[in-house]
């Protein structure tokens, strides 16, 4: 079993902005396997479903990105899920828009979603499916760039990513690491 965690923030207000991408990619991912039951448990919107017979549980953590890692350690202590199995798909300011990179462990490169999960779990060592958003333009503050909704072309960069991120998500279940990295980074 795998436990696919989208990052992201709760509420209309934030639905498809930048910071959303792991939301918008998990989303995605429920629709490919079918799973469209969604229930509250452990502080998360969670879904099951399974991909090339390997089941599969969805969650959107609902206790906003800097908490996020309470609702992941709960749900992975639920489900008997350890950290090889766990995958986190989220936004990425170092990465150019439209782009998705895959790695196994490292740090949380200032982004809160990934310190609370890592802080929470004890250890850095879990997949991240990390979607391109680049950094905002001139001097826009970072916090109003991943919280503001892509337009025009940036919009289609956007759906692109999350949608390839939500692919590169589903290849590390059914391919691994090493042939994810090959045909994603």
């Amino acid at each position: 079993m795998y436990l696919i965690v989208g990052l992201g923030n709760p509420g209309e207000e934030y639905a498809h902005t930048r910071h959303n991408a792991g939301f918008d990619a998990v989303d995605a991912i429920a629709g490919e396997v079918g799973a469209r039951y969604w229930k509250t448990e452990c502080g998360s919107l969670t879904a099951k479903g399974a991909y090339r017979d390997v089941d599969l549980v969805l969650a959107k953590p609902q206790s906003y990105m800097n908490t996020s890692g309470g609702p992941v350690k709960q749900l992975m202590n639920a489900y008997g899920v350890d950290a090889e199995h766990l995958i986190v798909i989220h936004d990425e300011l170092d990465i150019d828009p439209g782009t998705v990179r895959v790695k196994f462990g490292g740090g949380h490169a200032g982004h809160n979603g990934l310190r609370s999960i890592c802080d929470k779990l004890g250890t850095r060592d879990w997949s991240r499916v990390r979607v391109g958003i680049g950094r905002p333009p001139g001097r826009m503050p970072v916090v109003d760039w991943v919280l503001s909704l892509p337009k025009k072309e940036a919009a289609d960069d956007f759906t692109y990513a999350v949608d390839r991120g939500a692919q590169a998500a589903l290849s590390l279940v059914a391919a691994g690491l090493e042939k994810t990295q090959q045909a994603y980074n």
